[in-house]
């Protein structure tokens, strides 16, 4: 009967001008959380801190992988002092498997700016998280609803994915301007937490039962192959610095297997980006 109910709530379409299709959507939601909330560490045991790891794991990082993952970074680094205060070669590291390492790097940074700065206490409003590296406006908005239950408005996959289907069913090029006042609107300002993964929770499991309605957003993009990318090859490269150490730069290149002007350039990207240091033909991680 419950699966049922879902499923035909599935193909409702609301109104965003009339309250009671608003009220009839937050109680579709609702009532799939109540039922099918998904159990995750950084949920079951709250901590500023142990937000902040997860939304910048969670940015470009599918949720079983993280899920993986998460634990045992935690159980390396359980507080942003700790984080703060390893080598960022030891960060990395304990990174490898999750991909887009420059991630590591800015958790890495905003440790020690929370340390350094904020006499290591998190700030709760979004226009100052804005602030830390990698940290977006969306990312801001879900650490101040994830960490401190702030009724922030915010938007990612998952929840333009549910407005997107729920309401504008027949609509192309669909902005986030143009759903955001629906989020405003319909959020629980009393429990934004929850509220928000109910929303999120509802939108993974919609993915699995529609054709993706975010192909209608004005933001989709497909996200590329990953064998041949230039992100396969600062993986590997990246590895190899970790597992060594130190080597020349020259050898590197040379017995990377690829070609060699490709190589270079990402080289040269990766010590743009910090995440590698290189110094009279010799490249390491950087600190």
């Amino acid at each position: 009967m419950i699966q049922h109910r879902l499923e035909t709530g599935v193909s409702q379409v609301f109104l965003g001008s009339n309250p009671d299709d608003l009220e009839a959507f937050r109680g579709i939601i609702h009532e799939f959380y109540a039922r099918m909330r998904r159990p995750m560490p950084w949920r079951d045991e709250i901590t500023p801190y142990r937000v902040v790891v997860s939304e910048l794991m969670l940015q470009q990082t599918q949720v079983p992988r993280v899920m993986e993952k998460f634990p045992l970074f935690i159980s390396r680094f359980p507080d942003f002092s700790s984080l703060a205060d390893a080598p960022l070669a030891d960060v990395l590291g304990a990174w490898q498997g999750l991909g887009y390492n420059r991630r590591a790097k800015y958790l890495h940074g905003l440790a020690r700016s929370v340390v350094d700065d904020w006499n290591g206490i998190l700030p709760t409003e979004p226009e100052i998280l804005i602030t830390f590296p990698g940290i977006g406006r969306a990312t801001a908005g879900s650490i101040a609803v994830f960490a401190f239950n702030k009724p922030v408005i915010f938007i990612e996959t998952n929840i333009r994915r549910v407005f997107i289907h729920h309401f504008f069913a027949d609509g192309e090029k669909i902005a986030d301007s143009d759903i955001h006042p629906l989020v405003e609107t319909t959020i629980d300002r009393a429990n934004p937490r929850e509220w928000y993964y109910a929303l999120m929770d509802y939108g993974t499991w919609l993915a699995r039962r529609v054709e993706n309605p975010n192909r209608k957003s004005r933001h989709y993009s497909r996200q590329s192959a990953f064998e041949g990318s230039d992100r396969q090859i600062r993986s590997k490269l990246l590895r190899r610095l970790l597992d060594e150490k130190r080597t020349l730069l020259e050898v590197l290149i040379q017995s990377s297997g690829e070609d060699t002007q490709r190589v270079r350039r990402i080289l040269a990207g990766m010590i743009q980006d910090g995440l590698l240091y290189e110094s009279n033909g010799i490249v390491t991680v950087a600190e």
